[in-house]
């Protein structure tokens, strides 16, 4: 039981951990704090999470990882539509 509630604990902190990050990306139209390697880098890594996931059977680090690449991707979104010029 402690072990599940770890573990969804987790998952539900990196599911949603770009969160913060999105909304401050809308409100202010910059992403001139972001890091486009850091995005690229954790990207792989959450892709690879996935693919152990299945591999593994497993739905919980399947659809959290899922999640997190989902928001994750919005936030890559982003940069690309809020990096214009920005150097």
């Amino acid at each position: 039981m402690l072990c599940t509630l770890i573990g969804l604990s987790a998952a539900t902190l990196t599911m949603f951990s770009f969160v913060p990050q999105i909304i401050r990306s809308l409100r202010t139209k910059s992403v001139k704090d972001v890091s486009p390697v850091t995005l690229f880098q954790f990207f792989a890594g959450v892709f690879l999470w996935i693919i152990y996931g299945i591999l593994r059977r497993d739905p919980v680090i399947i659809i959290a990882n899922a999640v997190t690449i989902i928001t994750l991707s919005v936030l890559i979104f982003l940069y690309f539509k809020f990096d214009k010029g920005v150097k």
